[in-house]
């Protein structure tokens, strides 16, 4: 489970609408979260499912956490899969993953 920066944060990530399924229908749902890659964005309503991303929360301004995308991906490939034809274990489809990784790696010097 992540903790939001703040709470505004936390009620804009949490938004459920009773009026749409899918929060990228609705047009109250602004922030859009994914526990799995650790990343936030402002939610794009152009009829499909993208979003902005954002590096600061808007309500508090503090620095959002980086981005996990680039590590789930070694991850999964490290266990032999090919994420995008494979079945990935469940702890890999939300945060869960990310208690069980050691520290980031470093970053590549230039």
């Amino acid at each position: 489970m992540t903790d939001h920066c703040c709470e505004a944060m936390r009620g804009r990530v949490e938004h459920r609408c009773d009026d749409h399924a899918d929060a990228y229908d609705c047009p109250d749902a602004v922030v859009s979260f994914s526990a799995r890659f650790q990343e936030y964005g402002l939610v794009v309503h152009d009829g499909g499912g993208s979003s902005l991303d954002i590096a600061f929360c808007p309500w508090c301004g503090r620095r959002l956490p980086e981005s996990q995308r680039d590590r789930w991906f070694e991850e999964v490939r490290g266990l032999g899969l090919d994420p995008w034809e494979d079945d990935v274990p469940p702890e890999y489809e939300d945060d869960r993953w990310l208690a069980g990784a050691g520290p980031a790696p470093a970053p590549a010097a230039d």
